[in-house]
């Protein structure tokens, strides 16, 4: 179990002496006292590092990192206390994470915890942290809390109301003349919880399902289950996958086709958000909807934004980490932020206080305000769905301008209109 502990700078004993008054340093409560006060503030976090969601862990961590390193630079929290990172790489595995946050809270004794990237490394830490009473900032998990009940559990991501992802999809699809659903679905909690909320929505339209299937973790080839959904010639195609499955998912389909009935294909797609996949795809992402975070469009620019991804992109080549970075890091940034403010109203690094201040008032933050519903997730979605159009090979560059993935939910964030069959917004 390797450990990365990003450390802040040493305060020195003058500037504690003049900020305390020496009277008081020279007492041996006075010393105490500040060194209590020198001490950082440690932020623990298991984060995919390895593995198959390293990628979005690693813009993750930046982000946050970025937050860090902003914070301390206007001096701390709470009175000068710096921020520390104590991260460890849980491999992109659930069977890691138990474990690191036990180490994480007993061991290393972390003032606060984060949550891993993704929803398959959180669940299986929900209820301990439940049962310890500690606070917990989500980091793109899906539904991981609806079981649980955790109030004290705030998740960064945009998705809102469970059913609100499936929902603005479905009714693109419909608008353009779906009457019927396939759905297709890596056999893991994230893809599993996306797939349970866009069966009863279908189910609640009378949307006939026509095509449902769940496939292995380890699926690597993809044609003989294209070939089985195409028969069934689905309007809309609802697809549910991690990054490595959905490259292979849309190799498939360009092999094979997915027929002529298909209005709009995707939705639940992981790592078509991500530099390095897009890059690579070129082309064959003509055509798909699917859901997205953040879009470099005017209406998603927010105090801050800007100059976070100045940030970002300098420090992401650095690491060779994905270069866009718009998927998870400005979220990783939020995260900080949240935790920020919260410090701050509280004065005090007390967890119940912390999730109550949460809970109750509406924060700013570089990907917008965000205001949290009783279960920790937004009050409201604020997933994008966008349909990539006329992307060409091997040019990351022209993701960085509009007009690419253009908006089509929500309607106050739209670009642009769907083009619709599938196969033909293909070419």
């Amino acid at each position: 179990m390797s450990k990365r502990v990003s450390k802040p700078g040493s305060i020195s004993r003058r500037r504690l002496l003049a900020s305390a008054g020496a009277a008081i340093a020279a007492s041996p409560l006075g010393a105490n006292l500040l060194q209590a006060q020198a001490a950082p503030i440690k932020i623990g976090m298991s984060m995919p590092q390895t593995g198959g969601l390293a990628g979005g862990g690693k813009a993750s961590l930046l982000g946050i990192e970025i937050w860090r390193d902003d914070v301390n630079a206007k001096g701390g929290l709470l009175g000068g206390r710096k921020v520390e990172l104590v991260v460890y790489d849980d491999k992109s595995s659930a069977s890691e994470t138990p474990a690191i946050y036990s180490k994480l809270i007993d061991i290393d004794k972390v003032d606060l915890l984060f949550a891993p990237y993704a929803t398959v490394p959180t669940a299986p830490i929900m209820p301990m942290v439940k049962q310890r009473g500690l606070l917990l900032i989500g980091n793109f998990s899906f539904q991981v809390n609806s079981k649980v009940g955790h109030d004290m559990w705030f998740n960064n991501a945009p998705w809102g109301p469970a059913d609100s992802w499936a929902t603005s999809y479905l009714d693109i699809g419909q608008k353009a003349g779906g009457k019927s659903m396939a759905l297709l679905s890596a056999d893991q909690e994230f893809a599993q919880n996306l797939a349970k909320t866009a069966r009863e929505v279908a189910t609640k339209r009378n949307l006939p399902i026509v095509f449902d299937q769940a496939y292995p973790p380890n699926t690597v080839e993809f044609s003989s289950i294209i070939r089985a959904l195409k028969a069934t010639k689905p309007d809309i195609v609802y697809v549910a996958s991690y990054p490595p499955d959905s490259t292979g998912i849309l190799r498939a389909v360009n092999e094979i086709g997915i027929g002529d009935s298909v209005k709009v294909f995707g939705g639940g797609m992981v790592g078509l958000q991500f530099g390095a996949v897009m890059e690579n795809m070129g082309s064959l992402l003509n055509g798909v909807v699917n859901y997205n975070t953040w879009l470099p469009e005017k209406s998603m620019y927010f105090e801050g934004t800007r100059e976070f991804f100045d940030k970002y992109t300098k420090r992401a080549v650095e690491a060779k980490i994905d270069p866009l970075g718009y998927y998870l890091a400005p979220f990783g940034y939020a995260s900080g932020q949240l935790t920020e403010q919260a410090i701050s109203a509280v004065g005090s690094l007390d967890q119940k206080a912390l999730a109550k201040y949460l809970r109750e008032n509406t924060h700013k933050t570089i990907v917008g305000p965000i205001a949290f519903s009783a279960d920790g997730e937004r009050k409201e979605t604020a997933v994008l769905q966008a349909q990539f159009r006329g992307v060409v090979d091997k040019n990351i560059e022209q993701f960085r301008s509009s007009g690419k993935q253009v908006i089509l939910f929500p309607d106050h964030l739209k670009s642009g209109e769907l083009v619709a069959p599938f196969e033909a917004a293909r070419t």
